[in-house]
């Protein structure tokens, strides 16, 4: 018995180091492969090869290829109104989708906002996202955006249009972050069920991982984004039963918003991660927001 017991401590010793190796496994895989974790472009089955056509929808575009300053091509479709004329008068949604699948699966959502705001829509699959070149990152998606934004302002019939960023999701994210940098270009933003920033989603979402936030390296800091942002009304849309993202961080994202900013709250009782866009009352909420803050101050 004596015998064994003088092995106990070197067999504690070496139980420590293996778990240590493997702990220290676990934050290099989570470093190097969090990208795929946070953007499954993948998803659902067939998104990186088939994107649907706005032609399926009946609605007039442009199908785009945007060369981004790093060199990247990515995808995107220009759904106008049906004349020029019409074109140059209709303020523009920059459309920014949740982080699975593609600009096409987003289309009946474009449909209905073009069809109820008489807009223009201008939608994109962000790097590593449908046919679009490159891999998903924030650094590289934060050009994209700014790519679609130099676009439109470079556009003959778009050069004057109202601009009004919407995102879901992670594309809450990229839209708040566009605005706060070039707030001078937007007359509205529109969120839908984003975050304060992903280090802070951690907790909830993966909580075995709460202790190891600082090893992510995709932050998309809305936080402190938001309150930079100081004059763009802005429009909050939240799903009460969120199962993905706490409805505490709209809240608090809604009320970090700076004091004397136009702001409009308005959340959903049945609304999911996933289908707050199909409750009642939502697109007349955007609706709403549109007429007292885009087409108002035009008339």
């Amino acid at each position: 018995m004596s015998s064994m017991l003088e092995y106990v401590p070197t067999i504690i010793k070496y139980s420590l180091v293996v778990s240590a190796g493997v702990g220290v496994c676990a934050l290099i895989a989570l470093y190097m492969f969090q990208c795929d974790l946070i953007y499954p472009s993948s998803y659902p089955e067939g998104s990186r090869e088939k994107v649907a056509s706005p032609e399926e929808y009946s609605l007039p575009f442009d199908n785009l290829r945007l060369r981004t300053p790093d060199g990247v091509r990515i995808h995107g479709f220009l759904i106008k109104r049906s004349t020029d004329e019409e074109t140059k008068k209709a303020p523009t949604i920059l459309y920014f989708h949740a982080n699975a699948g593609n600009m096409g699966h987003r289309l009946p959502i474009a449909k209905v906002l073009y069809e109820r705001l008489k807009c223009n829509v201008l939608m994109l699959s962000y790097r590593g996202y449908g046919i679009s070149e490159g891999q998903a990152n924030e650094k590289g998606i934060r050009l994209d955006a700014s790519t679609a934004l130099h676009f439109v302002r470079d556009h003959p019939l778009l050069s004057k249009t109202k601009l009004v960023a919407y995102g879901q999701s992670i594309g809450g994210a990229v839209a708040i972050d566009l605005v706060a940098r070039e707030e001078s270009q937007f007359s509205g933003l529109i969120v839908e069920n984003t975050f304060l920033s992903l280090r802070k989603m951690i907790p909830s979402v993966l909580p075995w991982l709460r202790y190891m936030t600082a090893f992510c390296h995709q932050i998309w800091d809305s936080e402190a984004a938001i309150a930079s942002i100081e004059n763009t009304p802005i429009l909050f849309l939240s799903g009460c039963k969120d199962d993905l993202i706490p409805p505490s961080h709209m809240k608090a994202l809604y009320d970090n918003v700076r004091e004397g900013n136009p702001k409009v709250w308005k959340e959903f009782r049945d609304g999911k991660h996933n289908d707050t866009c199909i409750q009642d009352g939502y697109f007349e909420a955007i609706q709403n927001f549109w007429q007292e803050y885009i087409t108002k101050s035009s008339s």
